[in-house]
C-alpha cells in the first residue's frame, strides 16, 4: 500500500455504500402497498407481492461467495465498483418496472449488487490496514452493515412522506453514482496512465460507452412511463406502436433499448478502453468456479426461499420449503463432491482448516439469529404496548440499541488489539444475552419509563457492538490474504442465514407461548406480550451459546493476515 492512498476514505466511501445495501433489504416495508398497486394487485393478496421482498434477498446471499471469490481474484476497489454500478442498475429498474417481473427483477439485481458490497469492503480493510489496527475498522463496517438494515423502513417513512415510492430507488441511483465517482477519484491517482486502469478492472471514462448506457436509459424511461402528450403527437406516437405484435420491446423505442444494450456489451467486450472491461471479468469469472458458484447459490437460495417466503405469523417454512430444503441438501452434497475434486475449487476448505475460521462462521450464525429479535421485535413490542398507532416512533425506540452499537464495535475492535478475539466476543455476546434477559422483564408500561428500556437497549447494542468486530477479525486473521473475500462472504452469508432461521423459528416458539397463553385464558393483549417476551428469552440463549462458541473456538492458530496488494 502506497504512501499516497487515503485509506480512511476509501473505508468511508465503502462504509456509505454497504448501508444504503444493507438499508434496501427492508427498505420496502412500508413502500410495499404503494409498489403492490402500481402493479394493480390488491392489498388482501400480499403473498403475491412476496417475491419482491425474498427477491432481493436471494441476490444478496445467493451470489455473495462468488462475488467475495472475484474480489479475491481481481482486487477489493474493481469489485466495489462494479457491484455499485450493479446495485444502481437494480435500483433504476425498480424505480421504472414495466411489470411485476421486471420490478422482481430489478430487486434481484439490487440484491446482487448490495451484498457483493460486503465482502468487498471486508476484504479492502485487511488490504489497508495491517491485522494489529483492522479489528476497529472491521467493527465500524460490520455496525454500519446492521445500522442500515434498521433505517431502511425509516429512510422510507421519510421519502414516502414528501413523495412517490420510486423516489426511493432513485435515490439509490444519485448515491450509488455520486459513490461510483469518489471512489473513481480516490483510486485514480494511484494508477498508472500506462494501461494499468484498464487492467486493474476500474476501466476509463469511456464516452461512447456513457452515450449507450444513456440512451439505453432514457428510452426505457419514456418507454415505461409512456407521456399521454407523446402518445397522442402524429409523430412521436410511432415509437410506440410494435412493429410485430404487442411487445413493448418491437416498438421503435423498445428497439432503441436494445440496440443501445447490445452496442454498450459489444463496446466493453472489444473496446480498448471500455467502461466496463467484459473479458477481464469473463476470463476472472473462468477461474472462480462458476460450477461451485451455482452449487452454492443453490443451496442458499433453498433456504432463503424456504424461510423469507414463510409467513412468521402462521408457518415456519413456507408451503414449498420442505422441497426447497430437499434442493438444497442435494445440492450441498453435490457441493460437497465438488469441492473435494475440482483444482481450484470456489470455497478452498484448507482455508478453514483453522477453529477460528470455521468457529467464526458458527458466531456469526448464532449472532444473525439473535440479532433479528433486537431489529424486528423491540418495534413490534413497542407498536403493540406503547404506540400503536405510530409505526414511526415505534421504530424510533430502536435507536438507542443503534446508538449503543457502533460505539460497542469501536470499543470491541480497541479491545482486541489488547484482550484478543475470544474474551472480547464472549463478553459482548454475555452483555447482549443480558440486555434481553432484561427485556424479558418488559411489560406493558415498561417503555412509559426511560431508564428501564434504555439500560437493556444499550446493554445489549454495546454487546452486539462488542462482539462484530473480534469475530470478522479473528476469521480473516486466520485465513490466507488471497482467500480474504470469498471467506469475508462467508461470515455474511451465516448472519444473514442465522437472521432468516432465528426469526422464523423465535417467532414459531413465541407464536406457541401466545396459543398457550390464550388457552389459558388470558387477554390477546397478554398473550402478545407473552409471545415477545419469549422471543427474547430466545435470543438471549442464542447470544449466551454464541459466547460459549467464542470463548472455546475463536483462541489459538497463528496470524496469517497479510496486508495484500488487491488494490492495483
Amino acid at each position: 500500500m502506497t504512501g499516497s492512498r487515503r485509506p480512511s476514505a476509501l473505508l468511508a466511501m465503502a462504509a456509505v455504500a454497504v448501508a444504503f445495501a444493507a438499508a434496501d433489504t427492508y427498505v420496502v416495508v412500508l413502500a410495499l402497498p404503494d409498489m403492490m398497486a402500481t402493479q394493480q394487485i390488491p392489498v388482501t393478496e400480499l403473498q403475491r407481492a412476496a417475491p419482491i421482498v425474498s427477491g432481493f434477498l436471494l441476490g444478496y446471499v445467493a451470489m455473495l461467495p462468488l462475488i467475495g471469490r472475484l474480489a479475491d481474484l481481481r482486487g477489493r476497489l474493481p469489485v466495489l465498483v462494479l457491484c455499485l454500478g450493479i446495485f444502481a442498475v437494480g435500483s433504476f429498474v425498480t424505480a421504472f418496472s414495466a411489470d411485476f417481473g421486471s420490478m422482481v427483477a430489478g430487486r434481484f439485481i439490487q440484491g446482487v449488487g448490495g451484498g457483493g458490497l460486503v465482502p468487498a469492503t471486508l476484504a479492502l480493510v485487511a488490504d489497508l490496514y495491517p491485522p494489529s489496527r483492522r479489528a476497529v475498522p472491521l467493527g465500524v463496517v460490520s455496525a454500519v452493515q446492521e445500522i442500515g438494515s434498521v433505517l431502511g423502513p425509516l429512510l422510507g417513512a421519510v421519502v414516502l412522506a414528501v413523495w412517490f415510492w420510486q423516489a426511493i430507488f432513485l435515490l439509490n441511483v444519485v448515491v450509488a453514482v455520486a459513490l461510483l465517482v469518489a471512489l473513481r477519484v480516490l483510486a485514480g491517482s494511484e494508477v498508472p496512465a500506462d494501461g494499468a486502469r484498464a487492467r486493474a478492472g476500474l476501466g476509463s471514462l469511456d464516452w461512447l460507452g456513457l452515450a449507450a448506457l444513456g440512451l439505453a436509459g432514457a428510452s426505457y424511461i419514456v418507454l415505461v412511463l409512456r407521456p399521454s402528450s407523446l402518445q397522442r403527437d402524429l409523430f412521436w406516437g410511432r415509437l410506440f406502436i410494435p412493429y410485430a405484435g404487442d411487445s413493448d420491446w418491437t416498438t421503435p423505442l423498445g428497439l432503441a433499448v436494445v440496440g443501445a444494450l447490445v452496442a454498450l456489451l459489444l463496446r466493453c467486450t472489444f473496446a480498448r478502453r471500455p467502461l466496463v472491461d467484459v473479458r477481464a471479468w469473463v476470463g476472472a469469472l473462468r477461474q472462480a468456479d462458476v460450477l461451485g458458484a451455482l452449487l452454492i447459490a443453490t443451496v442458499l437460495g433453498g433456504i432463503v426461499l424456504a424461510f423469507a417466503t414463510a409467513d412468521p405469523a402462521v408457518q415456519l417454512f413456507a408451503p414449498e420449503g420442505h422441497w426447497y430444503l430437499l434442493g438444497a441438501a442435494v445440492a450441498l452434497v453435490a457441493l460437497a463432491v465438488h469441492l473435494g475434486r475440482s483444482p481450484r475449487p470456489l470455497v478452498d476448505p484448507r482455508s478453514l482448516r483453522e477453529r477460528p475460521a470455521w468457529g467464526a462462521l458458527v458466531v456469526s450464525f448464532l449472532v444473525g439469529a439473535a440479532l433479528i429479535a433486537a431489529l424486528v421485535d423491540i418495534p413490534i413490542f413497542a407498536r403493540t404496548t406503547r404506540y400503536p398507532e405510530s409505526q414511526l416512533m415505534a421504530a424510533l425506540v430502536l435507536v438507542r440499541f443503534l446508538a449503543a452499537l457502533p460505539v460497542g464495535a469501536w470499543a470491541g475492535g480497541l479491545a482486541t488489539r489488547r484482550f484478543g478475539a475470544a474474551w472480547v466476543a464472549a463478553t459482548g455476546l454475555v452483555a447482549a444475552a443480558c440486555g434481553f434477559a432484561l427485556m424479558t422483564r418488559w411489560d406493558d408500561s415498561s417503555l412509559d419509563s426511560v431508564v428501564t428500556p434504555t439500560a437493556a437497549l444499550v446493554l445489549a447494542g454495546v454487546g452486539f457492538g462488542l462482539a462484530l468486530a473480534p469475530v470478522t477479525t479473528s476469521l480473516l486473521a486466520h485465513t490466507p490474504a488471497d482467500a480474504h473475500g470469498v471467506s469475508a462472504a462467508l461470515a455474511v452469508v451465516a448472519r444473514m442465514i442465522g437472521m432468516l432461521v432465528g426469526l422464523s423459528a423465535l417467532t414459531a416458539v413465541g407464536l406457541h407461548r401466545f396459543h398457550i397463553a390464550v388457552e389459558a385464558g388470558r387477554s390477546p393483549a397478554a398473550a402478545a406480550l407473552v409471545q415477545e417476551q419469549t422471543v427474547f428469552a430466545g435470543a438471549a440463549v442464542c447470544c449466551a451459546a454464541a459466547a460459549v462458541v467464542a470463548l472455546l473456538v475463536l483462541r489459538g492458530g497463528a496470524d496469517q493476515t497479510r496486508a495484500s496488494s488487491h488494490l492495483s
